[in-house]
């Protein structure tokens, strides 16, 4: 492992030097927060503060730093990378999978998701070497969803923008979907993970563009779609960008509805439901123009060494914890 861990060490030297060179700031935010933004396909891990002198507080590890990036951001702070360890409970731990995982997130400040396509792509230029497999390797290559739901199904989501007609084809296709009723997210999801997303293209980096608007998050809309990107190396999933949402009614409604999502959803199975800060919303919407950026470096590495695993990268993944422990 120790050929992992100097890989490691160049690599994180390599992506400080790229991002600092073009004068933006590494900031090292909390990894605990009292309050999350509202993710209900995310279960969290939950802790409580204890002190004598201060009320007890239940406390969250955060699945993203942007919950403080984006403070910085609407502070006036600039463009800002950080590189930090992000926690997602009920994951999988498996090959393309820990719990307690690195991620490298970056915002760009005056920029679209078009331009952090390019910023992306110039920091996988810095990173390759003779060695780094072809699939890792600049240019991207480029397709929207709706392209790629077509070559692989023949659905064209423009024609199928309600839940009732997308079902009616997943099931042409083959797929069991409840008789009682689905939101259209969950159904493209069912045809998304079993026919388009394993027979995407792998001979280069895979830029997944326009995802559509009915998956809600915190990217801009335009139209029936979603200014958002997905990056696939070797078809793994590396990185997830938005053109950031910043008008205050979309966010309030994003929140309204996400919240209630997840509410239902954690009470169903037991699951922290870690507080909201009403205040973000605000905060949000007081951003500059800003693409973000949320890369997954595990992975990363485990792609550039050519490695099947990211048990043959992590000095200490949590199937080998558990192992050691008897779990």
């Amino acid at each position: 492992m120790r050929d992992a861990a100097r890989f490691r060490s160049r690599m994180m030297r390599h992506i400080r030097s790229f991002f600092d060179e073009r004068s933006y700031l590494e900031v090292d935010t909390p990894i605990l927060s009292p309050t999350l933004i509202p993710e209900s396909t995310i279960e969290n891990f939950a802790t409580r503060f204890d002190n004598p002198f201060l009320p007890s507080q239940e406390l969250y590890l955060v699945p993203s730093p942007e919950v403080y990036m984006k403070r910085l951001i609407a502070d006036g702070w600039g463009s800002l990378y950080q590189i930090s360890h992000c926690f997602r409970n009920s994951e999988q731990v498996g090959a393309n999978h820990n719990p307690e995982f690195t991620m490298l997130e970056y915002y760009t400040v005056e920029a679209d998701e078009q331009d952090s396509i390019l910023i992306t792509e110039e920091l996988f230029a810095a990173l390759a070497d003779k060695d780094t497999p072809d699939h890792l390797r600049p240019p991207f290559s480029h397709l929207t969803v709706a392209e790629a739901t077509w070559v692989n199904t023949g659905i064209d989501l423009e024609d199928h923008q309600r839940q009732i007609s997308l079902a009616a084809e997943a099931r042409r296709l083959g797929l069991s979907v409840p008789d009682e009723r689905e939101s259209w997210q969950e159904t493209f999801n069912r045809i998304f993970l079993t026919f388009v997303e394993p027979n995407l293209p792998q001979e280069k980096p895979l830029v997944l563009d326009r995802y559509p608007a009915q998956i809600e998050c915190l990217a801009m809309q335009e139209g029936a779609w979603r200014r958002r990107w997905e990056l696939y190396g070797g078809g793994v999933e590396l990185a997830n960008c938005y053109n950031e949402e910043r008008r205050l009614q979309k966010i309030e409604g994003y929140y309204s509805n996400e919240y209630a999502r997840l509410i239902e959803k954690r009470s169903r199975n037991g699951m922290p439901i870690p507080d909201i800060d009403v205040d973000f919303a605000r905060i949000i919407a007081a951003m500059p123009p800003v693409s973000g950026v949320a890369m997954g470096l595990d992975r990363l590495q485990m792609l550039l060494m050519g490695r099947q695993s990211l048990d043959e990268v992590l000095l200490f993944p949590l199937s080998r914890i558990l192992g050691d422990t008897g779990g």
